[in-house]
């Protein structure tokens, strides 16, 4: 039997503690129910009896303290809400814990943006790693040190995991069901929960929203430049001369504030735009790619594929279902 252990941290995300709980529990009936044994024992870890979330609308009872734990196998890592740092600040004192228990043979799993806290205790560091794809700035200037993978749903490596954004980690809770049971099971509690199983990608979900959170004026002004004319066939030397700075202090710069070349950069501004065609109006696939200024269409499908995980039809239909439904 695993000993699964859900960490209660303050500010943590309510439904991130009690998904998980949710899930295995409901693994657990299945499996008695067919006259099996009970594959994990499920408990509620914290610093204190009682954490109160979300301004103290509501009150979790923890079953064991940090101190009471001899022996888990699998450490739950719930998201985080408000300021991170102020939440870090409020939890470190769980930080040697998820250390301890990690080097005696534990197995780690950070849910949305509880990958900060997994970082923080340095257990990430030269890892993959994914979160919400929101936080995926902060994350990187925090933890410098992490491979952030801000498009995947799941990573896995040397039995730590992280999944992305939001409900997305109710497909790593599969993965992990199917691990410690069969692929029996966790398509029966996909089926149970209504999860597609096998999602991968939180790509199509991605809202490109420009990483400006630094301190260079002069990227700032790259960086509008491209967005007020991200229709054109904008260069890097054409950019450079409209800021008035030279290209390769600009490539420098712009690489080491935004962790994008201006190359990428133009690309996903001019994808980002395309996604907001297709979901908004009728046009085409043409139309849309012509707007943004591309007009070779085997480079723009690649590429918009290669940004979104989709292709763009796949994409257009996928929204413009909504669309259909509200005329």
């Amino acid at each position: 039997m695993k000993h699964v252990s859900i960490l209660v941290p303050e500010q943590a995300v309510l439904a991130s503690i009690t998904d998980p709980k949710y899930m295995f529990t409901a693994v657990n009936n299945f499996m008695a129910a067919n006259g099996n044994n009970i594959p994990f024992k499920i408990h509620l870890v914290g610093n204190t009896r009682e954490v109160k979330l979300d301004n103290g609308s509501f009150s979790v009872h923890t079953d064991y303290m940090i101190n009471e734990v001899d022996h888990t196998d699998l450490i739950f890592i719930p998201a985080l809400s408000g300021d991170m740092f102020e939440a870090l600040a409020k939890n470190k004192d769980l930080f040697p814990w998820i250390q301890q228990h990690y080097k005696k043979g534990a197995e780690v799993v950070s849910l949305c943006v509880g990958a900060f806290m997994l970082a923080s205790t340095g257990l990430l560091d030269g890892k993959e790693c994914s979160t919400h794809w929101m936080s995926s700035n902060e994350f990187r200037q925090m933890f410098p040190n992490v491979k952030l993978k801000d498009d995947k749903i799941i990573t896995e490596e040397l039995g730590i995991y992280t999944s992305g954004g939001a409900t997305s980690y109710w497909n790593l809770l599969l993965y992990l069901i199917e691990k410690y049971t069969s692929r029996e099971v966790a398509i029966m509690a996909s089926k149970f929960f209504v999860i597609d199983i096998d999602r991968n990608s939180q790509s199509p979900f991605i809202i490109f929203q420009g990483q400006k959170k630094h301190e260079d004026e002069n990227v700032l002004k790259a960086q509008e430049f491209i967005e007020l004319n991200y229709r054109n066939k904008l260069t890097v030397d054409e950019i450079s001369k409209a800021i008035n700075i030279g290209r390769r202090s600009l490539e420098r710069r712009f690489k080491r504030a935004t962790q994008n070349t201006i190359s990428e950069y133009i690309q996903r501004v001019k994808i980002e735009a395309s996604k907001k065609s297709f979901e908004t109006s009728k046009k085409n696939i043409n139309e849309v790619m012509y707007d943004v200024g591309y007009s070779d269409t085997k480079a723009f499908r690649i590429l918009f594929k290669k940004l979104t995980g989709l292709s763009p039809v796949e994409y257009r239909n996928k929204y413009q279902r909504i669309l259909t439904l509200e005329a």
